[in-house]
C-alpha cells in the first residue's frame, strides 16, 4: 500500500498535523532516512515525515510551501543521478552529499568503525596491501552498476536493476567487478533490449574512466552488498559469516556519528537555511 501513497496524501497528513504541532516538518524518502536523520534532529521541535519516494518528497514540499503557504517544511532527497544530469535543487529541497544516504555514510569514518566490528584486522590489512584501500575498492566495484543505470536512463533502455545477484559479476575475494558479466546479468532480467551488450559495456567503461571510483555515482546499497560479500568471503571475523545487507546497513547507520554528519554540506546548508528562516532542525 505504501507505493500507492501520493504527494497529496503526505501533504494532507502534514496539514492535519498542524492543529497540534507548529514546529518544523522534515520530509524524507524512506524509513532508513528517517532513522538516520532522527538521530540528529531536535525532537521537541521537529517531526519527520516519510514520503516513500523521491518524487513524493519534492511534490509534497512544493504543495505545502507554494499552495498551502506552510513555511516550516523542508525536504531531503538523494542526489541520485542529478549530478550526472546537471540537475540542481534549491531550498527548501536539499540533497545528500554523495549519490544517496548510504554512499554518504560509506564515505565517512563509519566504514572504519563497522570494519573494526566485523572485519578481521590482519585479513583486511593484507587485502589493502594488495588491492588498495577497502573504501576505494567498494566504490570501484559498485560504481559500474550506477553508471549502467545512467546509460539505461540516457538511452531509454529501461533496464531492470531490481534484486541483482552480485555473485554473478563481483569477485568476493578481490572485490572486482567483471563489467561484461554485469551487463549480461542485467540483460538477463530485462526485456526487449535493442543495444548490443558489447556496445553497452563500452559505454559504461568510458564513463568509468571519469567516475569509476566516485561515491557520487555509486549507489550505497550496491556498495553495502559488495562489502557484505567481502566480509563473508574472507575479510570478516566470526560474527560476519551470516551478515545480511540489512544488518550491515543498520550497523553503518549506528556508526555514523554526529561529527561526521556535521561535516557534510547537507548539514551546513540545512542549518543555515533553517536559521535564516527562524526554524529549528538539528539538536
Amino acid at each position: 500500500m505504501l507505493d500507492q501513497l501520493t504527494s497529496s496524501d503526505i501533504a494532507n497528513e502534514v496539514s492535519m498535523m498542524r492543529s497540534v504541532f507548529k514546529g518544523t516538518v522534515l520530509i524524507v524518502e524512506g524509513v532508513s532516512d528517517s532513522r538516520l536523520y532522527g538521530k540528529f534532529t531536535d525532537r521537541e521541535n521537529v517531526r519527520i515525515m516519510i514520503a516513500h519516494s523521491k518524487n513524493n518528497v519534492m511534490q509534497a514540499v512544493s504543495m505545502l510551501r507554494d499552495r498551502r503557504k506552510d513555511n516550516a517544511v523542508l525536504g531531503i532527497i538523494d542526489r541520485d543521478m542529478d549530478a550526472l544530469l546537471g540537475k540542481k535543487r534549491s531550498p527548501p529541497l536539499f540533497q545528500t552529499d554523495k549519490r544517496d544516504l548510504e554512499s554518504t555514510i560509506l564515505a565517512s569514518p563509519a566504514l572504519e568503525a563497522v570494519i573494526a566490528e566485523y572485519g578481521d584486522t590482519d585479513k583486511v590489512r593484507a587485502f589493502e596491501d594488495r588491492y588498495g584501500p577497502l573504501r576505494d575498492c567498494l566504490a570501484r566495484a559498485a560504481s559500474p552498476v550506477g553508471l549502467l543505470m545512467f546509460v539505461s536512463y540516457k538511452k531509454g533502455m529501461n533496464l531492470s536493476f531490481k534484486d541483482l545477484d552480485f555473485t554473478f559479476f563481483v569477485n568476493p575475494h578481490t572485490l572486482k567487478t567483471d563489467l561484461p558479466k554485469l551487463v549480461a546479468h542485467v540483460y538477463s532480467v530485462s526485456m526487449g533490449q535493442r543495444y548490443q551488450r558489447a556496445a553497452v559495456v563500452d559505454m559504461v567503461a568510458e564513463l568509468m574512466n571519469d567516475f569509476g571510483e566516485s561515491w557520487d555515482v555509486t549507489r550505497g546499497h550496491d556498495a553495502v552488498t559488495v562489502l557484505k560479500l567481502g566480509l563473508r568471503a574472507g575479510l570478516g571475523s566470526y560474527n560476519a559469516k551470516g551478515l545480511t545487507d540489512g544488518e550491515l546497513g543498520g550497523a553503518l547507520r549506528l556508526a555514523y556519528s554526529r561529527g561526521a554528519f556535521e561535516s557534510t554540506v547537507l548539514y551546513r546548508a540545512t542549518w543555515d537555511w533553517c536559521r535564516e528562516n527562524g526554524l529549528k532542525l538539528w539538536s
